[in-house]
């Protein structure tokens, strides 16, 4: 299995991950990493962090010469506006002027600021917001191009699009592999429409005005997959139940959709499965529709894997809703900490990284192997028995 784990806060030091289970021999490239981290910072409606931060990972250790040595693997992406923080966010005892503490008291709607301080029994809300931001999930993109390159070596590749934001269009976008191939890296919002696109980047602008954020909804898809990824014996071993967990622990995503998602429960049977065929000349099963959404009793049945996200609005508003301050317990409005007013197309982004990594650990369940060799041998062995089946 693979694992990978994070570390670090917002405007602390750095971020750091470890990632272990990768197989040695893998190449591992630095530009597509940090390519990686340039997406996610990408989009129109993000805040004034996005121009401070330059992202650009280091890699410490598990990679010798450009291959994975089979060994665990550790990662660090400065955070250049540790500059300004140094003294709020320094890891030994400060003495600090209260004014210049930015101690945050008053927990914003939406966000874990609240019911983070009652857990942690914390009276300086920064100490949970400073974890629970979306800052973050920079190392997990950074881990998950590490699992897009091992899903390369056996032909799968990953994508994501926007296919609703802030409610436009009133139907969420369908679109083949082809269509979302062919959307520009440079586009504002990721999204295949360019009328539609329009219209969202003139929502983010009003409620730029508003003071206020929009969410939206993402869909990723995966292509080049073998049927027989995951498991129907143990509920864990789900994929579908593994990509959704994923995917819903991204910062403001409240709900997951596999295939026709929610849809599949409003029609009958003969509406919503995929039949199956058989095509003679490639010798494998086919299905024409895919409303499964390639996931078939927690397996991969060999069609694209498609998922999507439903993000919240953010919950850092400029515009603040109404809140209580954790001390004196008088209405306030909320605090505001510096924020994007939608963040949809970065965590498509994200999203990417979380599947490809589940995916890439279903990939190491099923094929073993101490080395990339090893495992690609596994892999053509079992490829051949699905051609004799």
């Amino acid at each position: 299995m693979i694992k990978f784990t994070t570390a670090g806060e917002s405007h602390g030091r750095a971020l750091v991950a470890t990632v272990e289970g990768l197989p040695a021999g893998m190449p591992v490239d630095l530009g597509f990493i940090n390519n990686e981290l340039e997406r996610r910072q990408w989009g129109y409606g993000r805040g004034g962090r996005m121009k401070i931060e330059q992202d650009q990972v280091e890699i410490l250790s598990g990679v010798r010469h450009g291959l994975t040595l089979g060994s665990p693997l550790a990662l660090v992406i400065e955070n250049k506006d540790w500059q300004n923080w140094t003294e709020v966010m320094a890891v030994e005892p400060r003495d600090i002027d209260p004014e210049k503490s930015r101690r945050l008291k008053r927990p914003r709607p939406g966000h874990a600021d609240l019911a983070g301080g009652q857990k942690f029994d914390a009276r300086d809300l920064r100490n949970v917001l400073e974890r629970a931001s979306a800052r973050e999930t920079a190392a997990r993109v950074a881990c998950g191009a590490l699992a897009k390159q091992l899903l390369v070596a056996f032909g799968a590749e990953i994508r994501s699009h926007v296919v609703q934001l802030g409610g436009i269009p009133d139907v969420p976008l369908e679109l083949s592999w082809d269509q979302l191939a062919a959307i520009p890296e440079d586009a504002p919002l990721r999204c295949a429409d360019l009328k539609i696109q329009q219209r969202m980047i003139e929502s983010i602008d009003q409620r730029r005005e508003a003071g206020d954020t929009l969410g939206g909804i993402f869909e990723v898809v995966a292509r080049g997959l073998l049927p027989g990824l995951g498991s129907h014996t143990a509920w864990d071993l789900k994929l579908d139940g593994r990509l959704a967990q994923a995917v819903m622990s991204i910062p403001a995503v409240k709900a997951v959709a596999i295939g026709a998602g929610t849809e599949a429960s409003s029609l009958p049977g003969s509406e919503i499965h995929d039949e199956i065929a058989y095509n003679s000349e490639t010798k494998e099963f086919i299905r024409e529709t895919n409303r499964a959404g390639g996931l078939e009793g927690g397996v991969t049945n060999g069609e694209e894997v498609r998922i999507r996200g439903y993000m919240k609005p953010l919950s850092t508003l400029r515009r603040p809703l109404r809140s209580v301050d954790i001390d004196t317990k008088q209405d306030e409005p909320a605090g505001f900490e510096r924020s994007d007013i939608t963040a949809v197309p970065a965590a498509g982004v994200v999203a990417e990284s979380m599947v490809a990594l589940v995916l890439a650990s279903a990939m190491k369940d099923k094929f073993g192997g101490d080395s990339l060799g090893e495992m690609k041998r596994n892999f053509e062995g079992y490829r051949e028995q699905l051609r004799g089946y």
